[in-house]
């Protein structure tokens, strides 16, 4: 059985993806929703929710809508984990409950033509995301960059929300700049 928190931010995130038809709309008025959320976060999540993987971050599902419009993971990252160079596809708002997230955003430089080559990608910022952070993102442009932990930081874990059923995203490489849709895996809970 689902806690009150999980169910009554499940409502309210349903409620404003539905009636919010901007991304950044969107996300701004789900931020707060999530630092809530992860405040009480020991009232819902169980232990598969932490489950990690030896030899890659984990993604474990919390919540899929029906209808696919969102979805709900925790994301445990080891010591030396990262993902690959990403986009989502999707708008989405990401709050740590454990340790500190670090993410590397990059820089789209070429026009977007819409395929998947002659992708020019420089190095932006980086976001060091500590116990109680909320950031959020939306596509087009598309919010590409690498998250992870170093393998000197201990463990991070994050709740992160998606505007759909996070099942693929975008993969790029940067020397040859090029992209390319991969599926991604993740542990039911």
């Amino acid at each position: 059985m689902a806690s009150f928190a999980l169910e009554s931010f499940v409502s309210q995130a349903t409620a404003q993806a539905r009636d919010l038809s901007e991304p950044a709309d969107c996300v701004l008025a789900l931020a707060p929703l999530m630092l809530e959320l992860i405040e009480r976060a020991t009232t819902f999540l169980e232990p598969q929710h932490y489950r990690s993987d030896p030899n890659h971050y984990a993604r474990n599902l919390v919540y899929d809508a029906p209808d696919a419009s969102l979805s709900l993971y925790t994301l445990v990252w080891s010591p030396g984990q990262w993902t690959p160079v990403h986009d989502h596809g999707s708008w989405g708002v990401v709050g740590v409950l454990e340790g500190v997230l670090e993410e590397r955003n990059y820089v789209r430089l070429s026009p977007d033509s819409g395929t998947d080559e002659g992708i020019h990608l420089v190095r932006g910022g980086v976001i060091l995301l500590g116990r109680g952070a909320v950031t959020s993102f939306v596509p087009n442009p598309d919010h590409i960059h690498i998250t992870g932990v170093p393998p000197e930081r201990p463990r991070a874990v994050s709740l992160h929300l998606y505007g759909r059923t996070m099942n693929s995203f975008n993969t790029y490489d940067i020397a040859s700049g090029t992209r390319q849709r991969v599926s991604v895996e993740h542990n039911e809970s």
